[in-house]
Parts: structure tokens; C-alpha cells; sequence
């Protein structure tokens, strides 16, 4: 008797990914800070990813730790306030590496100012090879210049890596037409388009950020990093979150 074959289902949909983190992510159900626990709760699920033959990359924010914008509303000069907060991401990428090296995968940091005691230079070429080589590498230091967000740090480091996708992580489901910590009724979209988002003003990203996204066509996927295994199934290609697409 012949035997009955079935499909596979742990062939990843993507082959190159960019997994963005919010600082506050780090945080745990506190959102300041860093969480050892919430920390190497992130670093499974990605090393999970890995483990597949996915090749990753990781963009994470600062603001479990501090925010330019925040300080500068505060009074701190704005642009001294969004150099503490690219250190504050640099931070959270050396918190990250130690977590995903103590499962034992190779890591790489790169940073887009000048930390060598720490970390690489953000080098375009090295980050691909280091990639093709097993390793995860994280960008710290968001784009290295002030004004710009870590989401304006993610879309960048995505297209220049050739990813395939954006996996934005929060603490949310995805994509809602309104605040769903505010109101029951709030609708959740399985799938929207750009211009779609940005006509109904759904704050996904930052403008700059989401334009650079909408220009190169690069698909964002927004979900709920906490609950189990949902980095694993998006990049399986479940329906999970929220994609934007064109």
C-alpha cells in the first residue's frame, strides 16, 4: 500500500526577515526597564524562527529605557535626547544578544554610531554575510541620525538587507480602526492596504517610516509578540496580526 504523503507544515513563507521590537516589548507587562524573563521569552521565539533556516534580523527601540521626543518635552535639547535614546536601543541589542547566545546561536550587534568596545559598525555587506553565515544580527543605534524613530531604522535596515517582509511585534493583535484599550466595537483588519492605512491615519508606523515601506513595497506584518509561538506562525504564514501590503 502506498503511503499517503502531507504537505509540511513547517516550511517557512519567508526565507529573509526583519523582526522589529519595540524597547518596551523588553520591558514585560511593566513596559520600562529590561525584563530578564520577558527578554529570553523574545529571544526563544526568535531563535525558534532561526532554527527553521529563516534568516534574521532584529531592530528594537529604546523606550523601556528612554525616549528623545519624551525628554525633549521635558527639556532636554531634542537632539542630545534622540542620542540617548539611539544608546538606549544599543542597550536593549546587547541585552538581546547575551539571551539568544546562551541558547547557543551566533549573533552579531551592529550599531549606526560609533560603539566598537561593543559592537560592529552598521556595514551593509557584513550584515548580509553574517547572515549567510547562521548569525542574527541585530541594528542597534537606530539610523544613527536624530529626528529618525527605530521604525525609520527598521524600514531602512529591511530594504537594505533584502528582506522579504517587516514582523512588527507589540503587545497587540494588529491593526484596529480604533483604540482597542478604549472601545469594545473597535475593528481589527486581517489584511490592509497602504494608502488605505494612511488615508484612516492607523498609526502602524511613524510617516517617514511607513512611506519608505509603501515606496519599496515592503509588506508589514503587525501581531502579538507575547502569545506563544506567533513569530513561528507568521513566518509559517498563518494568518496572524495584520499584514499591510500594497
Amino acid at each position: 500500500m502506498k503511503k499517503k504523503t502531507t504537505r509540511s507544515t513547517n516550511k517557512p513563507k519567508y526565507s529573509r526577515v526583519l523582526v522589529k521590537m519595540s524597547g518596551e516589548v523588553l520591558g514585560g507587562e511593566q513596559g520600562y526597564g529590561i525584563c530578564p524573563e520577558a527578554v529570553h521569552g523574545l529571544a526563544d521565539q526568535i531563535v525558534a524562527v532561526h532554527k527553521l533556516g529563516v534568516d534574521v534580523a532584529v531592530v528594537i527601540g529604546g523606550g523601556n529605557i528612554f525616549r528623545g521626543l519624551q525628554g525633549s518635552q521635558k527639556g532636554i535639547e531634542r537632539v542630545t535626547g534622540d542620542y540617548m535614546g539611539m544608546l538606549a536601543t544599543v542597550i536593549n541589542s546587547l541585552a538581546m544578544q547575551d539571551a539568544m547566545e546562551k541558547k547557543g546561536v551566533d549573533t552579531r550587534v551592529q550599531t549606526a554610531i560609533s560603539t566598537e568596545a561593543v559592537a560592529e559598525p552598521f556595514i551593509r555587506r557584513k550584515a548580509m554575510r553574517h547572515m549567510e553565515l547562521g548569525r542574527i544580527v541585530i541594528f542597534g543605534g537606530g539610523t544613527g541620525n536624530p529626528y529618525f524613530s527605530t521604525d525609520t531604522a527598521a524600514a531602512l535596515r529591511a530594504n537594505e538587507v533584502g528582506a522579504e517582509v517587516i514582523l512588527k511585534a507589540t503587545k497587540v493583535d494588529g491593526i484596529y480602526d480604533k483604540d482597542p484599550m478604549k472601545y469594545k466595537d473597535a475593528k481589527r483588519y486581517d489584511r490592509i492596504q497602504y494608502q488605505e492605512a494612511l488615508a484612516k491615519r492607523l498609526r502602524v508606523m511613524d510617516s517617514t517610516a511607513f512611506s519608505l515601506c509603501m515606496d519599496n513595497e515592503m509588506p508589514i506584518i503587525v501581531f502579538d509578540i507575547f502569545k506563544k509561538n506567533n513569530l513561528r506562525k507568521v513566518v509559517l504564514g498563518q494568518k496572524v496580526g495584520t499584514l499591510v501590503a500594497s
